[in-house]
């Protein structure tokens, strides 16, 4: 956790995520109550997502418009 603590939850998956023309496969935690969903950092990078701060949402990256890309190295 955020704060150092440590906790066990269950992870189910394969889950499917879908965005506009993008998608990704991934595990996803299951916690209690109505937490809300918080996407990490490589099912974003995989679907070559961008969080758009202005308007606060998440868009498809721009220069790569039609499919995902991502860099090999």
């Amino acid at each position: 956790m955020a704060d150092g603590s440590l906790r066990a939850y269950d992870v189910v998956g394969p889950i499917e995520l879908k965005f506009k023309n993008r998608r990704t496969v991934c595990n996803a935690m299951v916690l209690p109550g109505d937490n809300e969903v918080l996407l990490g950092a490589i099912p974003l990078e995989d679907m070559d997502v961008l969080i758009h701060p202005q308007r606060q949402e998440l868009i498809v990256n721009p220069d790569h418009p039609y499919f995902a890309q991502m860099k090999l190295k």
